[in-house]
């Protein structure tokens, strides 16, 4: 059993290194289903759960220490990414599909949560969730901190998420073949002369990550000290809002040219889901289906609202399937489906998909913080 402190950092390390590096570096089709973020979860839980390491007081102050200096920095270099000028160059349908997304998602998770009546902790989960869901996961995890969700809820909001999220890829790309007959009854013009780029000069350049990450830390540091003596509902989310702050502001000035930002930030967001599996334990997942039932009811409550919209602002199917997986599925599966319209508009899907680091951290805590407010 391991009791030193650093001793549980470096195994937490080596788990989240090996298994990202493995579905980087791996071609294997069942990362597609289930991502390393799932399965760095699963093995700390796991070997949280046969006892590998004792949570003593050693090992729960550097929990808490990692995760409180690991969070505000990620927030702020996923933000870097952010061109929020070249997202307001896509045109009216776009931008009026990504808003429907955005609102139906919101209306799906109060919905389905307050109809099942879900407890005080799940409401905090599925507010994590919706996070995700107009974010990704990093945006999850800066929700579900701040909302105090237990790591054993995140895990349950973690598995839906993945679930359901491979249910709706497989969908959209399902009915891609339908969007001649959907124009027209939307009568809709297609959006595919929409072509943009993103103005992000993050991958250009020789990689600067010891700047990325000392640059990362200062900014962690300076929302801590802020959230200590400003607080927004509480101190955490005060550190979280002041991090997203500090990456949107960032990614106006040259900052946003350092290359490596992306590589820091998703280390850092392995790094903190191996923290929050390392502290969960189950005893099984009892319960799971009813949770994942709910998130197809919230898809289903989505895809509607994104119907009636297109119909009612003449949409093409492009536009609502591309803001939907924007939000949904993030920058891993966004452009994909934005390619099997046209290749051209990959640079769209991963636009609309890199706004969801903005848009998912304040629209997850707006949907948590209703959600616990009814369970109050």
């Amino acid at each position: 059993m391991i009791t030193n402190p650093l001793s549980y950092l470096f195994v937490l390390a080596i788990i989240a290194t090996f298994l990202s590096l493995l579905e980087q570096k791996t071609k294997w089709n069942f990362f597609k289903y289930i991502p390393a973020v799932v399965l760095i979860y699963a093995v700390t839980m796991f070997c949280a759960s046969i006892g590998f390491w004792e949570l003593n007081e050693e090992i729960n102050s550097i929990y808490k220490l990692t995760k409180t200096n690991l969070l505000p920095a990620m927030i702020f270099l996923m933000l870097l990414q952010v061109d929020i000028k070249e997202f307001f160059k896509l045109g009216r349908k776009l931008i009026i599909a990504y808003t429907l997304a955005v609102i139906s998602i919101a209306t799906g998770f109060i919905t389905v949560s307050v109809l099942l009546n879900f407890d005080s902790n799940m409401f905090g989960a599925f507010g994590a969730l919706a996070g995700s869901w107009m974010g990704g996961t990093a945006n999850m995890v800066a929700v579900g901190s701040a909302l105090g969700v237990s790591d054993e809820a995140f895990g349950y909001a973690l598995i839906v998420d993945s679930f359901n999220y491979t249910f709706w890829v497989a969908f959209l790309l399902f009915i891609v073949g339908l969007a001649n007959l959907f124009n027209k009854f939307t009568d809709a013009k297609p959006s595919e002369d929409v072509i943009n780029t993103i103005g992000c000069a993050c991958n250009i350049g020789a990689k600067r990550y010891w700047v990325l990450i000392v640059l990362s830390l200062v900014v962690s540091f300076f929302s801590q000290v802020i959230s200590q003596n400003i607080s927004i509902i509480n101190s955490t989310t005060t550190m979280v809002v002041i991090a997203t702050f500090s990456g949107i502001i960032a990614s106006f000035t040259k900052l946003k040219e350092l290359n490596g930002s992306n590589e820091v930030a998703m280390s850092m967001l392995y790094m903190l889901i191996a923290l929050i599996g390392s502290r969960a334990v189950f005893g099984s997942f009892g319960g799971v289906g009813y949770y994942v039932f709910a998130g197809f009811l919230i898809l289903i409550i989505h895809a509607v609202i994104m119907v009636i919209g297109a119909k009612i602002f003449k949409l093409d199917l492009f536009s609502i399937c591309v803001a939907s997986l924007s939000n949904i599925g993030g920058v891993a599966s966004a452009p994909i489906l934005a390619a099997t319209y046209n290749k051209k508009l990959v640079g769209v899907g991963v636009l609309m998909a890199i706004m969801g680091y903005i848009i998912g951290t304040f629209g997850g805590l707006f949907v948590g913080n209703i959600l616990e407010g009814f369970a109050k």
